[in-house]
């Protein structure tokens, strides 16, 4: 009998600003022995000197995809990202009205394995790249919204230090378990 391999899953690690998404990533990443994806947006809005246009917003969108893609080769059975492309849509509705057409169009496409929606639940780090410390409840809120129209397989990861990535950890392994 052949020996198959089991493709890669994609867990993404999401949840509004200053909730620990990049640091929670390379946690993962280092126990289970793969790779993470970091936040496109990030790199790209370090760069800007004024704040971010619709096309910059589509700019993000297909480097976070690329990424992604040239990182995803990579992983040892898990792929985690931090964060994804409905950032975007996320961004854009909130400062535009509305998303480029071209991530609606994608986000049902591209579902990842499992979401870890990291909770509001840790004290807010000032950083230049944050914008709404006052909107956590809504963005948590928006975060909810955007799984359940993507019937996203998702878990609420909640705590304080340890604890918090004993929650992300025993979600990926609960996962992996009825994972085909």
């Amino acid at each position: 009998m052949e020996n198959t391999v089991s493709p890669i899953k994609k867990i993404a690690v999401v949840g509004p600003e200053s909730t620990g998404k990049s640091t929670m990533s390379a946690y993962l990443a280092k126990h289970y022995q793969t790779i993470w994806v970091p936040e496109y947006a990030r790199e790209y809005c370090e760069k800007l000197t004024e704040p971010p246009t619709w096309q910059d917003e589509i700019n993000m969108f297909y480097g976070q995809l690329a990424l992604e893609a040239g990182m995803q080769p990579q992983a040892n059975k898990l792929l985690i990202c931090d964060t994804t492309f409905i950032t975007v849509k996320i961004w854009s509705d909130q400062m535009f009205g509305s998303s480029p057409q071209e991530v609606l169009d994608e986000l049902p496409k591209r579902p990842y394995d499992l979401y870890l929606l990291l909770n509001i639940d840790l004290p807010w780090e000032e950083d230049p790249l944050r914008d709404f410390p006052e909107m956590r409840e809504h963005f948590m809120d928006v975060w909810y919204k955007e799984l359940d129209a993507l019937n996203a397989n998702y878990k609420v990861i909640s705590g304080i230090g340890p604890e918090r990535y004993q929650g992300a950890v025993a979600a990926i392994d609960d996962f992996l378990k009825t994972a085909v």
